[in-house]
């Protein structure tokens, strides 16, 4: 071991590329430089973190989080979000282009909202740049700053300064982005099944489940998947929740179509047969659909036709969240849930730690590309995750650090308890309490 080391972090239960062994993790300068037997000697000088059997897992990287800072701070806000991000085991979150004022479509708003980042974030955070139907000379320039990608809705986005694009304007801004070698990430429902479907307010789940059809997100990835196959371009499906689009999606990949697809902690762990009529905190859209398509879901995940886990991140004030389905705003929180969640059914599927890992960390790393995140091996960045899986708690909305604690999760009892978050070799949560922020901000590297 190198004598420049200044952190060993130990345990009998370290996650690696190459599966889960006993190890030290040595880190220098903020790095992983050596993953090490498990009573390699630790270096005169260096301090030893031996956190026994609990899991070191990589720092989680969620590439789907709206920040809403600035302009929606009483919704969220830098500060808040990524408190929460940290005390759920992300250390690196990607920030959504909307429902902040300004969006992030020009280089002169991505400036902005940097600004107002900067002194903020607990976690390393990432941008990405907005796709509208005006803004296509913005593309290159937001890409040459450094956002990660660019997202657009197929549909409307519930925020009038963020139009949506139709399939034309799509194809205009997906043939921009291919040309320079850059990733669109869709919003992908398709507003004509949209429009023809019942649309009975009140507050009935049944009636919202009805109005956002399995269809609308069937068509519009099809449409997507044949934009991509034409320009060769490189697109990605946020937040699956039809699993009638894995057929789909599976045959696009398997013939070479560049598209890759995520799907989030709720439309894994929740069901529509649970939400009570009323309890518009379970609302989003696309909505979570029932047990069935839960399971093959999960199935998609496992054989690796749903490549990522990430939290879309969708919080609001709680007088949004009126009793309405039709007028409540739209959105799931839960930065801070995310891990436990997933652990806890994927647990009972027979997934391990390892999956979870790759789902949570790997992927969404590889997604934005960011070379130096998402697993635990020398040259990347010393950021974990410590984890007690066989230890639960039940979610109490009170000790949420999300700015407004509502939660589809209130009452939950979740298995695996995050012990500390580190990043670059610093703790930056210590059993669910941040730290002072200590995060960068990341661009996408030229």
């Amino acid at each position: 071991m190198s004598d420049d080391v200044e952190l060993v972090l130990r345990s009998t239960r370290v996650i690696t590329p190459e599966g889960t062994r006993a190890a030290s993790v040595a880190v220098a300068a903020g790095k992983i430089v050596a993953v090490l037997p498990h009573e390699a000697e630790v270096p005169a000088g260096a301090r030893l973190e031996d956190f026994g059997d609990d899991v070191l897992l990589p720092g989680l990287v969620d590439t789907h989080v709206h920040v809403n800072d600035p302009g929606r701070t009483e919704w969220e806000g830098f500060w808040t979000a990524t408190r929460a991000a940290a005390a759920g085991g992300i250390t690196t979150i990607v920030d959504m282009p909307l429902n902040s004022l300004p969006p992030t479509t020009t280089v002169e708003n991505l400036r902005v909202k940097q600004d107002v980042a900067r002194s903020k974030a607990h976690v390393d955070v990432g941008f990405w740049g907005g796709a509208l139907p005006d803004n296509v000379k913005d593309l290159r320039p937001l890409h040459d700053a450094g956002v990660y990608g660019f997202k657009c809705f197929l549909s409307p986005s519930g925020v009038e300064e963020f139009p949506e694009l139709d399939q034309e304007q799509l194809a205009t801004s997906l043939a921009e982005i291919s040309g320079f070698g850059g990733l669109m990430i869709v919003h992908a429902e398709d507003p004509h099944h949209l429009e023809s479907a019942p649309q009975t307010p009140g507050p009935k789940y049944a009636d919202f489940l009805a109005s956002r059809p399995r269809d609308a997100e069937n068509t519009a990835i099809e449409n997507l998947i044949a934009q991509a196959r034409r320009l060769n371009a490189r697109v990605h499906v946020l937040h699956l929740s039809s699993s009638d689009a894995l057929p789909l999606i599976a045959a696009a990949k398997a013939e070479g179509v560049r598209v890759s697809v995520e799907s989030c902690p709720h439309y894994l762990t929740l069901t529509a047969e649970e939400v009570p009529d009323g309890a518009s905190e379970f609302k989003c859209c696309p909505p979570i659909r029932e047990a069935a398509n839960q399971d093959l879901l999960w199935d998609a995940l496992a054989d690796g036709t749903i490549d990522c886990i990430v939290s879309d991140h969708s919080p609001s004030t709680a007088d949004l969240k009126t009793g309405d389905f039709a007028t409540a705003w739209g959105g799931i929180s839960s930065l801070q849930l995310g891990l436990p969640a997933i652990w806890t059914e994927a647990r009972k599927r027979g997934h391990t730690l390892e999956d979870v890992a790759r789902w949570m960390s790997t992927a969404p790393a590889a997604l934005a590309e960011l070379a130096a995140k998402g697993a635990i091996e020398a040259g990347r960045d010393a950021d974990f995750a410590v984890l007690a899986p066989e230890e639960t708690f039940t979610v109490d909305p009170a000790h949420l650090h999300h700015r407004n604690q509502v939660t589809a999760y209130a009452g939950k009892t979740l298995h695996g308890v995050v012990k500390s978050t580190w990043l670059r070799g610093t703790q930056i949560a210590d059993h669910g309490t941040p730290t002072e922020p200590t995060g960068r901000l990341l661009e996408r590297q030229n």
